[in-house]
């Protein structure tokens, strides 16, 4: 399951600084070279993440929705999962701020 996170934390990095890119390029010199290569890339990242945060086995209707924000969607819905796991050494579905300090 880690590996996976991995790869769905790698691929809404890529879609983000994609994303980036093609807004880059349309604000400025506008080359169909650019749009030609980073669009593409950019849609496969998006349905990626899309596909990999829907078949993560902690998923939730929060993540899947925010998973289809393009852009920034992809890292909130890691920051989601990953959050409703907890840290690693602990068990899942426990974090720090939902444990009582110890006194």
């Amino acid at each position: 399951m880690r590996r996976d996170r991995q790869l769905l934390r790698i691929a809404a990095t890529v879609e983000l600084v994609s994303l980036i890119a093609l807004l880059a390029n349309l604000a400025t010199v506008h080359l169909p070279a650019v749009s030609s290569l980073t669009g593409p890339v950019h849609g496969c990242a998006y349905l990626f993440t899309v596909v990999a945060t829907a078949r993560d086995p902690r998923r939730s209707a929060p993540a899947v929705g925010l998973s289809l924000l393009p852009g920034i969607g992809g890292l909130l819905a890691v920051r989601l999962l990953t959050r409703a796991t907890g840290a690693p050494g602990q068990p899942p579905g426990t974090n720090a701020a939902s444990r009582p300090e110890p006194r």
